[in-house]
């Protein structure tokens, strides 16, 4: 297959093509280079590729085509593992469709009131993206109609299969039709994940991006956790206080690119734009004064900076989370060159951490928080950069000409009276005629950022007052939930809904106790305040939960069902369980799962305190 180099060379319609020019893209992403077309075509799709390298568009785009706005039914179902994954979907498809007259699309997840979902679903939705737990609930209630369902996508389909959905998943098959297109992208390929292209899919093509590695260690990585409002003011900042020679700052659309250009125009900066819509000979001209050093900063798009070939940049700036893994690998790249030391900042806006840990995660790399600098910091390095200026020019001499100026200040009267005044203080009222200058021209103060709180490290022992006593190992926190084995839950389906719903991963989570009309579940220690806020009310296998802080833990017995710390086994423990990787079942345990749904391992119902409840008493509104 020939590689398509632009948006435009897709078989997609102008209205598409719009929305895309309008979201800012400017090429396509590896990924989509390769699944689009064949997702167009109608092939079911197997594709390997990390998460932040475009599988969205990748799927998204093909399928927006391929929908019938005529027919108002459900065409097209996108499994999601999270509900945080499944509202940034359908985000993205909503901003895709913009053009597309009579297409909507229906998001629906745990945590949001089912009456709102309800009336969205009974509107025209030709595209429902979805959580598994809530998609069955719908089915379960006949609110979710799949029979015509043409295209069926699994995103991220092994963080699925490691929450434990691997039936939801089969059950929502069952309910699609037979002659469907199904796509299915996951960032490994473990045995269980082969297993459902098997058995779901018809001759699927694979695709596969293969992440690269990091290569420039040499660079400081950090980002500012900053809201969209208050970037420019923190820009600016960080060029006062790291005062580089040259500075790349990127930005993901071409739109951005030319507002920042004005904005820091205005202020004073030397800045400069590059991007795709610039003629080739603007381009030239813009780098031959980047290299020259009449310009310090550069403003530019990922597509832009690839005819950038600067060995002196001393610091890049992603004033955008970029939108592909290897993007940010390639922006960071143009900072310490030819043996240097360089700098990276990100900027980041709140909801769009998880795309920092994304990057992270798969660049194998560690990005450090740094705060904004204040006024008085930036203030502070004027003065200094200042005072080494003056120490420059009375090195450099040649100042006779100037002498006598000062001796005419020495010799100043005021009101007809000589007044005494010395060399050092002349030079401090022209020191205190710059500075003050210059800090009228500076910004005002940031409004108070609220800076989402960095996880506590665990010492050895619970915080006095919040956890204490609750019977968890060390750097847990234990929880009590009122449903059990008599409401057909199983350790598999608590996994599923406490990381699905509170975003952290499955394999955090710690031991299990299972009991007839009750349940208790650890969790680490930094996550405990959100599992306590999200899972108050919220519900698992369609029955609504209460959770509160456990009393200490009984003795063992022999009665309950654990994740035992030893790992996976033919006990049924669940502690460091093993996501699909071995064949031996969802959770690492020979033969499959061993907890029965009618949860027939007889024992005593002894009943768990209640010390604390976190949430209101629960509401009638409905959660996943």
């Amino acid at each position: 297959m020939e590689e398509t180099k632009t948006f435009a060379e897709f078989a997609i319609s102008e209205d598409v093509l719009q929305a895309i020019s309008d979201m800012g893209f400017e090429e396509p992403t590896p990924i989509q280079l390769m699944a689009i077309p064949q997702i167009l075509e109608g092939n079911d799709v197997t594709g390997q590729a990390q998460t932040g390298t475009g599988k969205t568009a990748a799927f998204g785009i093909p399928i927006i085509e391929r929908l019938d706005p005529e027919n108002k039914n459900v065409q097209a179902l996108v499994l999601s593992p999270t509900r945080e994954l499944t509202i940034q979907t359908a985000e993205e498809f909503s901003r895709l469709m913009k053009y597309k007259h009579g297409l909507n699309v229906v998001p629906i997840y745990g945590g949001q009131p089912i009456d709102r979902q309800l009336r969205a679903l009974r509107g025209p939705v030709q595209v429902v993206i979805g959580t598994p737990g809530r998609v069955i609930d719908h089915i379960n209630r006949g609110t979710l109609h799949l029979d015509e369902v043409s295209m069926f996508v699994l995103d991220e389909a092994d963080q699925m299969l490691d929450m434990g959905f691997r039936e939801d998943i089969e059950a929502i098959f069952r309910e699609t039709p037979a002659e469907r297109q199904t796509i299915l992208f996951s960032a490994t390929m473990p045995g269980p994940i082969l297993d459902i292209t098997k058995r779901f899919q018809k001759d699927p093509v694979f695709v596969k991006i293969t992440r690269r590695e990091l290569t420039v260690p040499q660079i400081e990585q950090t980002y500012i956790e900053v809201r969209e409002r208050d970037k420019l003011e923190a820009l600016c900042r960080m060029l006062d206080i790291n005062n580089p020679e040259l500075a790349i700052v990127f930005c993901n659309t071409k739109r951005t690119v030319d507002d920042l250009m004005s904005r820091m125009q205005a202020r004073g900066y030397f800045v400069e734009a590059l991007h795709g819509d610039m003629k080739q000979i603007q381009r030239d001209r813009v780098m031959a004064r980047f290299r020259a050093g009449s310009i310090d900063v550069l403003i530019a798009t990922d597509v832009a900076a690839r005819g950038i070939d600067v060995d002196d940049v001393d610091i890049v700036f992603n004033y955008d989370v970029p939108q592909d893994v290897e993007y940010y690998v390639h922006r960071i790249g143009r900072t310490g060159r030819a043996g240097r030391t360089g700098k990276s900042v990100t900027f980041v806006a709140p909801r769009e951490i998880y795309k920092l840990r994304d990057i992270q995660r798969y660049a194998k790399i560690k990005i450090a928080k740094t705060p904004i600098p204040s006024l008085d910091d930036v203030a502070e390095m004027k003065q200094q950069l200042f005072l080494d200026k003056v120490r420059d020019v009375m090195k450099a001499g040649e100042l006779e000409i100037y002498l006598p100026l000062v001796e005419q200040l020495l010799e100043t009267e005021t009101d007809g009276e000589e007044q005494e005044v010395t060399s050092i203080e002349v030079a401090a009222a022209l020191l205190k005629m710059h500075l003050e200058d210059s800090k009228t021209s500076m910004s005002e103060e940031i409004v108070e950022l609220q800076p989402r709180a960095e996880p506590v490290p665990f010492k050895g022992e619970v915080e006095e007052g919040t956890y204490e006593n609750c019977g968890a190992e060390p750097g847990m926190v234990r929880f009590r939930i009122t449903l059990g084995k008599n409401q057909q839950i199983r350790p598999k389906d608590i996994v599923g809904a406490f990381a699905g719903e509170c975003d952290i991963p499955g394999s955090a989570i710690g031991r299990i106790d299972l009991y007839s009309n009750y349940s208790f579940v650890e969790v680490p220690l930094e996550h405990a305040d959100h599992v306590a806020e999200v899972m108050g009310g919220a519900t698992i296998r369609g029955k609504e939960l209460q959770i509160s802080v456990a009393t200490p833990r009984p003795e063992r017995d022999g009665n309950d069902f654990r994740r035992d710390r030893r790992g996976g086994g033919d006990r049924g423990g669940f502690r460091d369980r093993k996501p699909y990787n071995n064949n031996r079942g969802s959770y690492g345990n020979k033969g499959g799962n061993n907890y029965r749904r009618d949860g027939d391992r007889r024992g005593g119902d002894r009943r768990g305190g209640d010390r604390r409840n976190f949430r209101r008493e629960p509401s009638h509104d409905f959660y996943d």
